[in-house]
């Protein structure tokens, strides 16, 4: 009987230690809660998704490598004549989110980004990487326009949706994203979204 009334209070004490436990975190200030989604807000988190992997791969490809193509390893069985090179991959995500984004913005798309590779001057890796965070930062722009009023609208000269665009753009830049990707590997670096 002893030991029952002892487990008793050691029982009764624990619950109590709980409950003050609860009240205390219940009356901690509680951080407001993020604000609700929206259209634009859910395709700008895409864009965002995508840029971090696009921009840190691009990045992680040495300046001296910047042009590597596979055609280049002359691989038996392989056929990679003509394929694009690192550089033109990322010129080329860039020139494609111009043209995609730039419909929903209202901005100029420049005539020397027509063609998918971008401007023929862009040489270097610095101007390669500005071109392609200002493509970007096109894309934020084009998400922060969408609204459920207006997604489904077409913009001026086009005959795909708003939302369309937008999320095309993002799901064409991964595909860019995935032949970085085997370029990296080809060249020893292990893309940085899969670094430990």
């Amino acid at each position: 009987m002893k030991h029952f009334i002892l487990l008793l209070a050691i029982l009764s004490l624990t619950l109590s230690a709980l409950g003050q436990a609860t009240k205390s975190a219940s009356s901690a200030p509680q951080p407001p809660p993020p604000p609700p989604a929206t259209i634009a807000s859910t395709v700008d988190r895409e864009i965002s998704t995508i840029e971090k992997e696009i921009v840190d791969a691009a990045e992680a490809m040495p300046e001296d490598k910047f042009n590597f193509s596979p055609e280049s390893l002359n691989l038996a069985g392989a056929n990679y004549k003509g394929v694009r090179t690192f550089a033109l991959q990322v010129k080329h995500v860039a020139a494609s989110n111009y043209a995609l984004f730039a419909p929903l913005t209202g901005d100029k798309f420049p005539a020397d980004f027509l063609g998918g590779n971008g401007p023929e001057n862009l040489k270097t890796k610095a101007d390669i990487m500005k071109f392609l965070k200002d493509s970007f930062a096109l894309g934020h722009k084009a998400a922060d326009t969408l609204t459920t009023e207006n997604m489904l609208q077409l913009p001026e000269s086009s005959k795909s949706p708003r939302l369309y665009r937008a999320t095309f753009a993002a799901a064409h830049a991964f595909d860019h994203y995935g032949q970085m990707v085997e370029y990296l590997r080809m060249n020893g670096i292990v893309p940085p979204a899969s670094a430990p």
